[in-house]
């Protein structure tokens, strides 16, 4: 299996819960100063995450007891479009994030949640490679469903990408996620959470538009969050 890790590129991140009147304003600030993403519709876009954990919440277990160099697989799609689906890693070294991403077709997507792996091997891929032998060898498995809103916010300068998630919802024990049937529902009280990732360098000019008085930096998963239902 090829090593796609030999050039890691990782990024500053910070996260933030914020409230609706915290959105209004930093939104405003943030459009003075920053580009939307030209992906967006209306300013925003729907996701659709499919995580992949074993039997033993490897995944989760990490994210929550803080450990220091950890990963986790999903597939994703945007605005109920399956035409581009993304098998992405996301991996965190010394609080720094890095991100490795493959593309998938939907009969590929589907297979994968059906447990029809054994094409996966031989894949030109080499991401989908090494989805198949994590999920032979440590026994990931589609776990859950992340459904939410986001709306993204470019700056050139530091490669600078802030985001509001919002109307987070977990689709449960359905792991179908190419079934627009799958039900959603809220993922407990999660809120708005801003995000803010640059490479090497933050502009003075973002971190004064994303400021809030009182906000604290959080470690908030999205896929935590959707996991308290079990």
């Amino acid at each position: 299996m090829i090593d796609i890790e030999t050039a890691v590129h990782y990024r500053h991140e910070w996260k933030h819960e914020i409230n609706l009147a915290d959105l209004f304003v930093i939104r405003q600030r943030l459009r003075a100063v920053m580009t939307p993403d030209r992906h967006t519709i209306d300013g925003r876009y729907l996701i659709r995450s499919l995580y992949f954990d074993n039997a033993r919440d490897k995944a989760l277990r990490e994210k929550i007891d803080g450990v220091n160099m950890r990963e986790k697989f999903r597939i994703r799609y945007y605005n109920h479009d399956p035409s581009v689906i993304h098998l992405e890693k996301k991996s965190k070294r010394n609080g720094l994030g890095s991100k490795f991403s493959a593309n998938l077709t939907a009969e590929e997507a589907q297979r994968i949640v059906d447990g029809d792996l054994d094409w996966m091997l031989g894949s030109d891929r080499p991401l989908v490679q090494e989805l198949y032998c994590k999920m032979r060898g440590q026994g990931l498995r589609p776990k859950t469903i992340v459904d939410y809103t986001r709306e993204p916010y470019l700056y050139r300068p530091g490669n600078v990408r802030v985001t509001f998630d919002y109307d987070i919802r977990t689709g449960l024990s359905c792991t179908d996620f190419l079934n627009p049937d799958c039900v959603t529902v809220p993922a407990g009280d999660a809120g708005i959470i801003l995000e803010v990732k640059w490479d090497e360098f933050l502009p003075d000019i973002v971190r004064d538009a994303v400021w809030v008085p009182g906000r604290r930096e959080t470690a908030f998963s999205k896929y935590a969050q959707c996991r308290i239902y079990g």
